[in-house]
Protein backbone atom coordinates (compact mmCIF):
# COMPACT_ATOMS: atom_id res chain seq x y z
CA UNK A 1 0.00 0.00 0.00
CA UNK A 2 1.34 3.41 -1.01
CA UNK A 3 -0.03 6.78 0.15
CA UNK A 4 1.23 9.89 -1.63
CA UNK A 5 2.04 13.25 -0.06
CA UNK A 6 2.48 15.59 -3.03
CA UNK A 7 4.80 18.58 -2.75
CA UNK A 8 2.04 21.13 -3.38
CA UNK A 9 -0.10 19.67 -0.58
CA UNK A 10 2.47 20.43 2.12
CA UNK A 11 2.14 23.26 4.60
CA UNK A 12 4.11 26.43 3.82
CA UNK A 13 5.62 28.98 6.18
CA UNK A 14 7.01 32.01 4.32
CA UNK A 15 8.78 34.46 6.63
CA UNK A 16 10.73 36.25 3.92
CA UNK A 17 14.15 35.12 5.15
CA UNK A 18 12.79 31.54 5.53
CA UNK A 19 10.62 29.50 3.21
CA UNK A 20 9.73 26.18 4.84
CA UNK A 21 7.56 23.37 3.44
CA UNK A 22 6.13 21.01 6.08
CA UNK A 23 5.30 17.40 5.15
CA UNK A 24 3.72 17.01 8.60
CA UNK A 25 2.04 19.34 11.08
CA UNK A 26 4.58 21.79 12.49
CA UNK A 27 4.42 25.12 14.35
CA UNK A 28 1.45 27.13 12.99
CA UNK A 29 0.66 24.51 10.33
CA UNK A 30 -1.75 21.90 11.65
CA UNK A 31 -3.44 19.09 9.74
CA UNK A 32 -4.75 16.18 11.84
CA UNK A 33 -4.40 13.90 8.79
CA UNK A 34 -0.64 14.53 8.68
CA UNK A 35 0.86 14.35 12.16
CA UNK A 36 3.83 12.19 11.19
CA UNK A 37 4.44 8.62 10.06
CA UNK A 38 5.49 5.99 12.59
CA UNK A 39 8.54 7.45 14.44
CA UNK A 40 8.98 10.11 11.75
CA UNK A 41 7.53 13.32 13.16
CA UNK A 42 8.92 16.19 11.04
CA UNK A 43 10.26 16.67 7.52
CA UNK A 44 10.73 20.36 6.78
CA UNK A 45 12.28 21.49 3.51
CA UNK A 46 13.91 24.82 4.42
CA UNK A 47 15.46 27.57 2.34
CA UNK A 48 17.21 30.23 4.43
CA UNK A 49 18.36 33.59 3.10
CA UNK A 50 22.04 34.61 3.28
CA UNK A 51 23.16 35.66 6.74
CA UNK A 52 19.93 34.51 8.41
CA UNK A 53 18.83 31.44 10.31
CA UNK A 54 17.45 29.96 13.50
CA UNK A 55 18.90 31.61 16.61
CA UNK A 56 19.58 29.78 19.86
CA UNK A 57 16.61 27.67 20.96
CA UNK A 58 16.10 24.48 22.94
CA UNK A 59 14.77 20.95 22.38
CA UNK A 60 14.13 17.88 24.50
CA UNK A 61 13.62 14.19 23.69
CA UNK A 62 13.92 14.29 19.92
CA UNK A 63 16.34 12.85 17.36
CA UNK A 64 17.08 15.69 14.93
CA UNK A 65 18.75 15.12 11.56
CA UNK A 66 19.84 17.77 9.07
CA UNK A 67 20.58 16.93 5.42
CA UNK A 68 22.01 19.85 3.43
CA UNK A 69 21.09 19.93 -0.27
CA UNK A 70 22.74 23.24 -1.28
CA UNK A 71 24.93 25.75 0.52
CA UNK A 72 26.28 25.50 4.07
CA UNK A 73 24.55 25.33 7.46
CA UNK A 74 26.44 26.63 10.49
CA UNK A 75 25.69 24.71 13.69
CA UNK A 76 26.45 25.67 17.32
CA UNK A 77 25.13 24.03 20.47
CA UNK A 78 25.35 23.92 24.25
CA UNK A 79 27.51 20.79 24.03
CA UNK A 80 30.31 22.98 22.67
CA UNK A 81 29.94 21.80 19.09
CA UNK A 82 30.55 24.23 16.24
CA UNK A 83 30.57 23.10 12.62
CA UNK A 84 29.40 23.79 9.07
CA UNK A 85 27.31 21.12 7.34
CA UNK A 86 27.59 20.96 3.56
CA UNK A 87 26.03 18.81 0.79
CA UNK A 88 27.03 15.17 1.23
CA UNK A 89 27.14 15.55 5.03
CA UNK A 90 24.46 14.58 7.57
CA UNK A 91 24.08 15.91 11.10
CA UNK A 92 22.49 14.03 14.01
CA UNK A 93 21.66 15.78 17.27
CA UNK A 94 20.00 13.82 20.08
CA UNK A 95 18.24 16.42 22.23
CA UNK A 96 17.69 13.97 25.09
CA UNK A 97 17.21 15.68 28.43
CA UNK A 98 17.85 19.08 26.86
CA UNK A 99 20.09 20.92 24.40
CA UNK A 100 20.25 24.46 23.05
CA UNK A 101 21.45 25.10 19.50
CA UNK A 102 21.42 27.51 16.56
CA UNK A 103 21.39 26.75 12.83
CA UNK A 104 22.41 29.65 10.57
CA UNK A 105 23.19 30.10 6.90
CA UNK A 106 26.99 29.96 6.75
CA UNK A 107 27.06 32.33 3.75
CA UNK A 108 26.40 36.06 3.53
CA UNK A 109 25.76 35.74 -0.22
CA UNK A 110 24.06 32.42 -1.07
CA UNK A 111 20.94 30.73 0.35
CA UNK A 112 21.10 27.38 2.12
CA UNK A 113 18.65 24.60 1.23
CA UNK A 114 18.28 21.68 3.64
CA UNK A 115 15.93 19.14 5.19
CA UNK A 116 15.21 19.26 8.91
CA UNK A 117 14.04 15.86 10.19
CA UNK A 118 12.73 14.88 13.61
CA UNK A 119 12.37 11.29 14.83
CA UNK A 120 10.72 10.24 18.09
CA UNK A 121 13.32 8.54 20.33
CA UNK A 122 12.86 5.10 21.85
CA UNK A 123 13.95 6.45 25.26
CA UNK A 124 13.39 9.77 26.96
CA UNK A 125 15.89 11.65 29.08
CA UNK A 126 19.08 10.31 27.51
CA UNK A 127 22.26 12.46 27.55
CA UNK A 128 22.29 14.88 24.60
CA UNK A 129 24.86 14.15 21.89
CA UNK A 130 25.96 15.20 18.41
CA UNK A 131 27.40 13.54 15.30
CA UNK A 132 28.25 14.74 11.80
CA UNK A 133 29.62 12.64 8.94
CA UNK A 134 30.29 12.92 5.22
CA UNK A 135 28.75 10.33 2.91
CA UNK A 136 30.31 10.47 -0.59
CA UNK A 137 27.71 10.66 -3.34
CA UNK A 138 29.49 8.11 -5.54
CA UNK A 139 28.75 5.44 -2.91
CA UNK A 140 25.00 5.74 -3.56
CA UNK A 141 24.97 5.90 -7.35
CA UNK A 142 22.11 3.61 -8.38
CA UNK A 143 21.65 2.32 -4.84
CA UNK A 144 20.77 3.30 -1.28
CA UNK A 145 23.47 4.32 1.19
CA UNK A 146 22.81 3.84 4.90
CA UNK A 147 23.48 7.12 6.76
CA UNK A 148 21.69 6.59 10.11
CA UNK A 149 20.74 3.49 12.11
CA UNK A 150 20.20 2.35 15.72
CA UNK A 151 23.58 0.59 15.84
CA UNK A 152 25.73 2.86 13.67
CA UNK A 153 26.30 0.01 11.20
CA UNK A 154 28.28 0.53 7.99
CA UNK A 155 29.69 3.80 9.29
CA UNK A 156 26.27 5.40 9.70
CA UNK A 157 25.24 7.90 12.33
CA UNK A 158 23.65 6.43 15.46
CA UNK A 159 20.01 7.36 16.13
CA UNK A 160 18.25 6.43 19.36
CA UNK A 161 15.13 4.94 17.73
CA UNK A 162 14.13 1.99 15.58
CA UNK A 163 14.71 3.72 12.24
CA UNK A 164 17.19 3.50 9.41
CA UNK A 165 17.78 6.36 6.98
CA UNK A 166 19.19 5.90 3.48
CA UNK A 167 20.23 8.38 0.79
CA UNK A 168 19.97 7.40 -2.88
CA UNK A 169 20.96 8.83 -6.28
CA UNK A 170 19.53 7.38 -9.48
CA UNK A 171 19.98 8.06 -13.17
CA UNK A 172 17.32 7.24 -15.72
CA UNK A 173 16.09 3.64 -15.49
CA UNK A 174 18.51 2.64 -12.75
CA UNK A 175 16.63 0.25 -10.45
CA UNK A 176 17.04 -0.78 -6.83
CA UNK A 177 15.01 -2.90 -4.42
CA UNK A 178 15.06 -2.56 -0.63
CA UNK A 179 13.58 -5.54 1.27
CA UNK A 180 11.15 -4.60 4.05
CA UNK A 181 10.90 -7.04 6.93
CA UNK A 182 7.46 -8.11 8.15
CA UNK A 183 5.82 -5.27 10.06
CA UNK A 184 8.21 -2.62 8.74
CA UNK A 185 7.18 0.54 6.92
CA UNK A 186 8.97 3.00 4.64
CA UNK A 187 8.78 6.69 3.91
CA UNK A 188 10.29 8.05 0.69
CA UNK A 189 11.11 11.76 0.28
CA UNK A 190 12.29 12.94 -3.16
CA UNK A 191 14.75 15.85 -3.09
CA UNK A 192 15.68 16.16 -6.78
CA UNK A 193 14.36 14.99 -10.13
CA UNK A 194 11.79 12.27 -10.73
CA UNK A 195 11.66 8.58 -9.96
CA UNK A 196 9.18 5.75 -9.66
CA UNK A 197 8.29 4.21 -6.32
CA UNK A 198 6.28 0.97 -6.55
CA UNK A 199 5.61 2.04 -10.15
CA UNK A 200 4.19 5.44 -9.09
CA UNK A 201 6.00 8.56 -10.36
CA UNK A 202 7.22 11.03 -7.75
CA UNK A 203 8.87 14.42 -8.25
CA UNK A 204 11.03 16.68 -6.08
CA UNK A 205 9.22 17.54 -2.83
CA UNK A 206 6.87 14.55 -3.04
CA UNK A 207 6.72 12.00 -0.25
CA UNK A 208 5.18 8.54 0.02
CA UNK A 209 4.27 6.21 2.88
CA UNK A 210 4.64 2.50 2.13
CA UNK A 211 3.09 -0.19 4.33
CA UNK A 212 2.23 -3.89 4.01
CA UNK A 213 4.83 -4.44 1.27
CA UNK A 214 7.65 -6.99 1.21
CA UNK A 215 10.00 -4.64 -0.64
CA UNK A 216 10.48 -1.08 -1.82
CA UNK A 217 10.98 -0.78 -5.59
CA UNK A 218 12.80 2.28 -6.96
CA UNK A 219 13.50 3.32 -10.55
CA UNK A 220 15.14 6.50 -11.84
CA UNK A 221 12.84 8.68 -13.95
CA UNK A 222 13.12 10.51 -17.27
CA UNK A 223 12.00 13.89 -18.57
CA UNK A 224 9.08 14.05 -20.98
CA UNK A 225 11.57 14.71 -23.79
CA UNK A 226 13.23 11.40 -22.99
CA UNK A 227 16.43 13.04 -21.76
CA UNK A 228 17.76 11.45 -18.58
CA UNK A 229 17.25 13.31 -15.31
CA UNK A 230 19.12 12.41 -12.17
CA UNK A 231 17.04 11.89 -9.05
CA UNK A 232 17.91 11.97 -5.36
CA UNK A 233 15.89 10.77 -2.39
CA UNK A 234 15.75 9.82 1.25
CA UNK A 235 14.29 6.50 2.41
CA UNK A 236 13.28 5.77 6.01
CA UNK A 237 12.86 2.15 7.14
CA UNK A 238 10.58 2.37 10.20
CA UNK A 239 9.06 0.05 12.79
Amino acid sequence: MLLLRRAHERGLADHGWLKSYHSFSFADYYDPRHMGFRALRVINEDRVAPGRGFGAHSHRDMEILSVVLEGGLQHRDSLGTGSIIRPGEVQRMSAGRGVTHSELNASQHEPVHFLQIWLLPSQRGIPPSYEQKAFPREQRDGTLQLVASPDGSDGSLTVHCDARLYLGSFSAQQRHTLPLAHGRHAWVQVTRGKLRVQGQELSAGDGAAISEEAELQLEGGVLESGAPEGSELLVFDLA
